[in-house]
């Protein structure tokens, strides 16, 4: 997800979220960030669906807002999709909305996104030995624990989001040799020890 300055950022609301949260929904606004304009059928191979079940869900997402035609791609019949934005914002309120269906939903997409990292990492690792020794050395897989208030767990999270923003700046071109889309998880939450169950 990206931060909210971002103008290509569709902020989630009740509605959109209703119309996004369903897990080949996310996959299919995911696959369309990612790899750029494509058909139902095209987005059903990758995903290992059925082109009728993509075709439905593209329609839904696109009377929500997320995605659209991409007629300068279409030849003959076949319909292109694209995104109509490059991420989303989701607001933590909605976990709290006094509707349970939005609530429901806002917890559906949260665990749809842990998924997605979690099928991203273990893509990374049953394939890391096709990519370079120099993509495997740059490649980083950590985990630090720290006691923190609430305060600084927050002054954490606002700090290494702004350091990732700051290298969209030093990106260079997509195609340029030796660049690859990168992809990085930040996860900041509580966990009780041992000691505290007790």
């Amino acid at each position: 997800m990206n931060e909210p300055q971002d103008p290509q950022v569709h902020n989630l609301d009740a509605h959109s979220l209703r119309g996004l949260a369903h897990p080949l929904r996310m996959q299919l606004l995911t696959a369309l960030w990612r790899g750029g304009p494509a058909t139902a059928s095209q987005l059903a191979a990758k995903l290992g669906e059925s082109s009728g079940a993509t075709s439905y869900h593209l329609r839904q997402l696109a009377a929500h807002g997320f995605v659209e035609d991409a007629p300068e791609h279409g030849k003959g019949r076949e319909r292109w999709w694209k995104a109509v934005h490059m991420g989303v914002q989701f607001d933590d309120a909605l976990l709290k909305n006094r509707d349970p269906e939005v609530r429901g939903a806002a917890d559906l997409f949260m665990h749809e996104v842990a998924n997605q990292h979690t099928r991203e990492l273990a893509t990374w690792l049953g394939t890391r030995h096709d990519w370079s020794e120099e993509w495997n050395r740059a490649s980083d897989m950590s985990d630090w624990t720290l006691n923190l208030t609430p305060e600084l767990a927050l002054e954490l999270v606002e700090k290494t989001h702004a350091l990732m923003e700051s290298y969209r700046a030093l990106a260079p071109e997509a195609g340029t040799p030796g660049t690859e889309q990168v992809r990085i998880h930040s996860h900041v939450l509580p966990t009780r020890t041992d000691r505290e169950a007790d």
